[in-house]
C-alpha cells in the first residue's frame, strides 16, 4: 500500500529517484520491475509495480473495443505503457513521451495512491490541488453518490 506525498527532482536524462521509503518495498515486490503509463484522466503519470499492472491489464482486456471510451482508454494506457526497473540508486527513467505528456521538467511530486503512484509536474500539481481546494472552500458541487457513502 503506497501513500504519502514526496517532492522529487528529475535529472537532465529523465531519471527520477523513487523516494527511499518506497524503494525497499518495490525492490521486494517484483525485483523493482515497474510499469509507467499516462493517466488518461489528468496530465500526470501512473507508476505501478508489475504485479499491480498485470491486474490492470486484465481489467483493460475485459473492456469492449466497440465502446469508444473503453477503446480510447485501452489505447492510451497500453499504448503509452513502459516497463522500467529501479536502478542501483533507486531511480527510474521516464521516457520523453511521458515526460512531455505530464509536462515534467525538473521538479515533480509523487503521490502514493494505494496500488500505484501518481507522478505530477510540481507546479501543475500545486495549481490543480489549489483549484480543487477552492471548490471545497466555496462549497461548490455536491459530492458524488460514491463520496456521500464514504465515512471518514
Amino acid at each position: 500500500m503506497f501513500r504519502g506525498f514526496s517532492a522529487v527532482s528529475i535529472d537532465s536524462k529523465g531519471r527520477m529517484a523513487v523516494p527511499s521509503r518506497f524503494r525497499e518495498r518495490l525492490a521486494a515486490v517484483d525485483d523493482g520491475c515497474l510499469v509507467q503509463t499516462l493517466n488518461p484522466l489528468d496530465r500526470s503519470l501512473w507508476l505501478y509495480p508489475l504485479t499491480e499492472w498485470e491486474l490492470i491489464e486484465t481489467k483493460l482486456a475485459a473492456l469492449s473495443d466497440f465502446d469508444k471510451q473503453s477503446r480510447r482508454t485501452k489505447q492510451m494506457m497500453r499504448g503509452y505503457a513502459y516497463d522500467c526497473q529501479l536502478d542501483s540508486q533507486g531511480r527510474i527513467l521516464i521516457p520523453h513521451e511521458l515526460r512531455d505528456y505530464a509536462q515534467l521538467e525538473k521538479q515533480a511530486v509523487i503521490l502514493g495512491q494505494g496500488n500505484k503512484f501518481e507522478i505530477w509536474c510540481q507546479s501543475s500539481w500545486e495549481q490543480q490541488r489549489d483549484q480543487w481546494l477552492s471548490l471545497v472552500d466555496k462549497g461548490d458541487g455536491e459530492p458524488s453518490e460514491a463520496l456521500q457513502s464514504l465515512s471518514l
